[in-house]
């Protein structure tokens, strides 16, 4: 039963209980404002607890912003082999050259024997071949060009003679200047500790500011080619994009990947815009392009979005704190996993394309049928897109050579993102060229099996006189 307590109800009281019954009032309306307070307060802490609970598993979090020790317990049985190559592995090890291509033969012969003492001569026609590998004594080749300045005997003009071609008017040659700029961009040093390193092993003087010169001069030779790739990006078939944070001195910027079948490109810009994929892509790009769900990718037209990703985002209905919408990712989870069964036997080569197809079709519709389901839930918003975007999540089916995650475009960043940590993003303009251009080069190579040493070199001796870089595009 429920008493409304108005005045004339307590003008009926005695004085001593309308003082009673006021004071009463008052408290009540005080601890209800107080319960309005907390519940405020409960809300904002539950949603502050369930972002606290985003981790690499649910989330597009890196894994490096997870402590190795906050890693929740494994699920699976810990393996009882131990530690190290396992019985039957392939063994790794150093192969013998030819004789012929060592530096130095020392025959080894025993004097006496081992038994019993006796004198031993002659020689065994197929000795045991040992063979110890040394770094040679570091001494830099240091070439003087002794320019002569030569009078007129007519005229009395002084001349003096040019450098030769291919001559750099610094005291640094090629092979130098690519061994600085990869020791920086390869792997991942400082410029000071680049300039201890080409002193102290090297034995070729360096301070951190020359290592800066070193750095622009291979931008410079190696820009023509990075151009190239950037041309050719409007005309690939399939791109697989992403972005990763970074900074440009003390501005906010964003490093770009690109990667495509053969090739990639980075490029360093101040925006995480749509723009840039205009500037980069033009607006006619007609090919697949691998993204995540961020909407800046959404004008490229046709769009493959990574199962990765979206498994952790059904790992994150998981977690969540509605036990309908906990349902709806175990339920999509499931699926999910039977589709990367089917793709990791599909790349395999063990379950052919067709069959594939086949067997992804009851997936398809299962998972469509499940994001309809959760319409009305509290992850509306997420499933309505999904739903309404579902071409997106299937363009692996349709178009071969489309893989269904992003996992290329993710792989070319760690290198990038490594080196960020490192060194805390770029410091002008000039660095942030360095950065994209090398970047780019790197990756390229290592998808072409080049050498990325030779082909640095090589750029900077066409640099140097003056000739057409080489280029990394496929058959160029």
């Amino acid at each position: 039963m429920s008493l409304e307590i108005t005045e004339d109800l307590i003008a009926r009281q005695s004085p001593e209980a309308q003082a009673v019954i006021r004071l009463l009032l008052a408290q009540v309306a005080e601890l209800k404002w107080q319960v309005t307070e907390l519940k405020a307060e409960v809300a904002t802490l539950k949603a502050e607890l369930a972002a606290a609970r985003k981790t690499p598993q649910n989330s597009s979090l890196p894994p490096s912003t997870q402590h190795p020790h906050g890693k929740p317990p494994r699920t699976e049985p810990k393996s009882k082999r131990n530690r190290g190559g396992q019985p039957g592995h392939q063994k790794c090890q150093r192969p013998l050259i030819p004789t012929e291509e060592c530096t130095a033969v020392v025959p080894v012969q025993p004097q006496e024997c081992r038994r019993c003492g006796t004198q031993l001569d002659g020689s065994d026609p197929d000795p045991l071949r040992h063979q110890v590998w040394e770094l040679p004594e570091i001494q830099p080749l240091v070439t003087e060009y002794q320019r002569h300045r030569l009078t007129c005997p007519c005229c009395g003009e002084t001349t003096c003679a040019p450098l030769p071609p291919g001559v750099p008017t610094g005291q640094s040659g090629p092979r130098l200047v690519a061994f600085v700029a990869l020791l920086m961009a390869y792997f991942r040093q400082s410029k000071r500790r680049t300039a201890l390193f080409v002193t102290s092993i090297l034995n070729i003087p360096c301070c951190p500011s020359l290592t800066v010169k070193h750095q622009q001069l291979a931008t410079q030779a190696l820009r023509p080619g990075y151009e190239e790739l950037i041309a050719a990006l409007p005309t690939q078939p399939h791109l697989h994009g992403d972005e990763s944070p970074t900074k440009e001195g003390s501005i906010k910027a964003w490093l770009w990947t690109f990667v495509a079948r053969s090739f990639t490109v980075f490029a360093l810009r101040g925006s995480r815009a749509a723009t840039t994929l205009s500037e980069l892509l033009g607006e006619n790009f007609t090919g697949v392009m691998s993204c995540d769900r961020a909407k800046m990718y959404w004008q490229c037209g046709n769009l493959q979005w990574c199962w990765a990703h979206l498994k952790r985002d059904f790992q994150a209905l998981v977690d969540h704190s509605d036990p309908q919408v906990q349902r709806l990712g175990r339920d999509l989870l499931r699926p999910t996993q039977e589709l990367f069964r089917h793709w990791t036997r599909c790349r395999d080569g063990t379950l052919t394309r067709a069959e594939f197809q086949c067997l992804m079709q009851p997936i398809r519709r299962a998972i469509e049928n499940l994001l309809l389901r959760g319409y009305g839930t509290a992850v509306d918003g997420m499933c309505r897109e999904l739903y309404e975007h579902r071409a997106w999540l299937w363009m692996f089916l349709e178009v071969d050579g489309v893989a269904p995650t992003n996992n290329a475009a993710e792989r070319s960043l760690r290198h990038a993102v490594i080196w960020r940590k490192l060194s805390f993003g770029t410091q002008s303009a000039a660095g942030s060229r360095f950065v994209e251009t090398l970047l780019s080069v790197i990756e390229t190579c290592r998808q072409q099996h080049r050498n990325v040493f030779e082909h640095v070199t090589r750029s900077v001796q066409a640099h140097f006189h003056s000739q057409k870089a080489p280029s990394l595009l496929p058959g160029a």
